[in-house]
């Protein structure tokens, strides 16, 4: 384990210095396809089933499986937090604010997921694939990828400016980031008791359609206010076409419970100067970064 770990950390760690010579993102064009769409429904999203799409992804590599589109979004999320930037209290720190952040060092290993959201663009690539960041806004999620964790994909509806996330709690590295039991519903409702910021676990036995979840998270200034509504009749309580689903469901416990969690998504404070998330520490070199990585990789293994 070690050594693994030690050489994963070793890989990544020459792009050290410039995956955090800045903190900030670099700012995406403004799309008007992420822009809310005056005719949206009033849950926030268009169905992709009726449109030709589909509530599961396409893995590269598993002959067409996928995994299940569990949460959403809403297009009436204030327009700030669908812009996806960690600038100006946008998308990426809002989930930072939930505890979730971008891959380890910038590194992506693995082909894309792709998606079809029925909103005519067809079969399109993740927007990008967040991971726990273990209270850790900076190397967390490095100990997402090799401890395993919560992570979600998430894609942009182009005719509405929903975001749609594939969202699942996997196993460690060493073995293969398989999906835990039941977990694509278990990394559904543990993000969305983070985004809402419950005392305890949601109790998955007892989502039913119509339970509502609220509360607020902070980040870089910025508070958030999240209202979660579990809707059924979206999703299919199946396993049919869905990847992992014989470690992920057994004879009695189906892998996806056909409940999508669909979060609004308001910002109740700012910074007085609104311009952006706050900065977080300098990174020391990249060399002397080798040497802390390397030894928390040990300490992993103890």
């Amino acid at each position: 384990m070690a050594s693994t770990s030690l050489l994963l950390f070793l890989l990544c760690a020459p792009a050290l210095s410039f995956a955090h010579s800045s903190h900030e993102l670099p700012a995406r064009a403004p799309s008007p396809l992420w822009r809310r769409a005056s005719s949206v429904p009033p849950v926030g999203f268009f169905d992709p089933t009726q449109s030709g799409g589909s509530m599961l992804t396409v893995a590269p590599n598993t002959g067409g499986l996928g995994e299940p589109l569990n949460v959403i979004v809403s297009a009436h999320t204030d327009s700030e937090v669908l812009v996806d930037s960690e600038d100006k209290g946008g998308l990426r720190n809002y989930f930072l604010s939930v505890g979730f952040g971008a891959e380890c060092l910038g590194q992506h290993a693995g082909d894309a997921q792709t998606a079809n959201l029925g909103d005519g663009k067809g079969q399109v690539n993740e927007t990008s694939e967040l991971r726990w960041d273990y209270g850790d806004p900076e190397l967390g999620t490095c100990q997402e990828t090799i401890k395993g964790g919560n992570h979600f994909r998430y894609w942009y509806q182009a005719n509405s400016g929903a975001i749609f996330m594939a969202t699942s709690y996997e196993l460690p590295i060493q073995m293969g980031h398989d999906i835990i039991f039941n977990g694509y519903n278990l990394g559904r409702d543990w993000l969305v008791g983070n985004a809402t910021a419950q005392s305890s676990i949601i109790p998955t036995a007892n989502v039913t359609n119509g339970t509502t979840y609220s509360g607020q998270t902070s980040f870089g200034g910025f508070t958030y206010k999240t209202d979660a509504l579990y809707l059924s009749g979206i999703l299919s309580n199946s396993s049919q076409g869905v990847n992992h689903d014989l470690t992920v469901g057994n004879n009695s416990t189906l892998p996806v419970d056909g409940y999508v969690a669909v979060l609004t998504i308001s910002i109740v404070s700012r910074p007085q100067a609104a311009n952006g998330a706050l900065p977080l520490p300098s990174m020391p070199s990249w060399s002397l970064a080798v040497a802390i990585l390397a030894a928390f990789a040990l300490s992993l293994s103890a």
